[in-house]
């Protein structure tokens, strides 16, 4: 039973900084690649940041060199930090894992940026 869940949302000042954490159990979580994706009302899911089992790291431009993905595999725990944020990063973020054809999704954590 593979589960994932998000934490570390909540509201934050325009140029703030937070950190998401998504705790992994139920596969190996050392093989897969982990990924976090957000969602605003009305738009679609898009890809905000991938590591994968190699550590390997890619990013939206939108967030290029404000946002870094990590994870740790002791912990089974992929994170992304976020610095200087903006009102457009406002959205639902969801944690992702895949391997092969396989996919799955955490139910999210909200992050508001407002001042």
């Amino acid at each position: 039973q593979v589960q994932l869940v998000e934490s570390g949302g909540g509201l934050v000042q325009p140029g703030g900084s937070l950190r998401l954490s998504c705790a992994a159990s139920g596969l190996n979580f050392g093989i897969w690649d982990m990924g976090w994706y957000r969602q605003a009302p009305g738009k679609q899911r898009d890809l905000v940041a991938t590591i994968t089992s190699g550590d390997n790291t890619n990013y939206a431009d939108s967030v290029k060199g404000r946002f870094t993905i990590s994870r740790d595999n002791v912990e089974n725990t992929v994170y992304l930090q976020m610095n200087s944020l903006k009102p457009e990063d406002t959205a639902v973020y969801y944690c992702n894992a895949v391997r092969m054809l396989w996919s799955y999704w955490g139910q999210g954590t909200q992050l508001t940026v407002s001042s």
